[in-house]
């Protein structure tokens, strides 16, 4: 941690989004607050904007793979097997 109570940059990365999106809204409350200097704001700003750009980052990959969900199955059929078919054999294999 900073002496301004953020953690460091280089952590972002490894952050999950709910541990970034309850930091972000610590740094929005301590900015909205005031009573910091500037040289404090702009860092925290900064970090805000780093914390924002995770967040943002699991959210794009969270909508990508909804979509991907949603776009079909996951596992390619086997030929010849319909839909709703199971082990792609005929009914002649009895």
């Amino acid at each position: 941690m900073t002496d301004d109570g953020t953690t460091t940059a280089g952590a972002t990365g490894t952050l999950g989004y709910e541990q970034a999106r309850d930091e972000l809204i610590e740094v929005v409350r301590r900015l909205e607050a005031g009573g910091t200097t500037l040289e404090e704001s702009l860092a925290l700003w900064e970090r805000g904007e780093e914390l924002a750009k995770v967040c943002r980052h699991w959210l794009e990959g969270a909508r990508a793979r909804l979509d991907a969900a949603l776009a079909g199955p996951a596992e390619p059929r086997q030929s010849g097997d319909a839909p709703g078919e199971i082990g792609g054999g005929t009914a002649d294999d009895d």
